[in-house]
């Protein structure tokens, strides 16, 4: 069985949306699917406010999830399911993208390095929307070089031999940040791939 994910809330005194949220989550609390409910007043105890980088409430955590603004109880209890059972990933994932977030992403990341094969796996599946891939993209440029992304080579390799091109083009975009020797033998294979497109690429990661 699970074990339910706490939750942290902060409000404020003129919020007229925190009540709500705060309602939903005591709720969850009663029924067992968050462990534990902390609830601060950005007002009473701004110092912790700005530790945790709350910018606006209702500002809610429900394990790694973080979310600024009104959430349903049926939004939050299926996040709180997510937080206990360690999936959601991607979909949040997406949802920080789309909202800009990419700072509060790869603190994600960094915090959980292999999470970076999780978001590499979502930018390899061509039904993923272009705008997350290419914020995935952003993301993996951030850790260029660096051993969280070296971990992933393996991954890569298989994405470099995809049946379809353009797996196989950010395949070789994010070998050639992953500057490693294995990367680059992978990368002289691709040169001879029968897309152009892939050639470039290929070679450009080779630079």
């Amino acid at each position: 069985m699970s074990r339910p994910a706490d939750a942290l809330l902060f409000v404020a005194p003129q919020c007229g949306h925190c009540p709500g949220v705060l309602a939903a989550l005591a709720e969850l609390v009663k029924a067992g699917k968050i462990g534990r409910l902390e609830v601060v007043n950005v007002v009473a105890r701004p110092e912790a406010a700005a530790e945790h980088g709350v910018r606006s409430v209702p500002w809610t955590r429900i394990g790694d999830f973080v979310f600024e603004g009104v959430l349903g109880r049926g939004e939050l209890e299926q996040w709180a399911k997510h937080a206990a059972d360690g999936t959601g990933f991607d979909d949040y994932a997406a949802a920080l993208i789309e909202e800009r977030r990419l700072d509060r992403l790869i603190a994600l990341v960094r915090a959980a390095p292999e999470r970076l094969g999780d978001l590499l796996k979502l930018a390899g599946d061509l039904e993923t929307p272009m705008g997350v891939r290419v914020g995935i993209g952003a993301v993996v440029e951030s850790f260029a070089g660096g051993d969280a992304l070296r971990a992933q080579i393996p991954l890569l390799a298989t994405f470099a031999q995809s049946p379809l091109a353009p797996v196989r083009m950010d395949a070789c975009y994010y070998l050639g940040l992953c500057r490693d020797d294995a990367a680059r033998d992978l990368l002289k294979d691709r040169l001879n791939d029968p897309d152009p497109e892939v050639r470039e690429i290929a070679a450009e990661g080779l630079e």
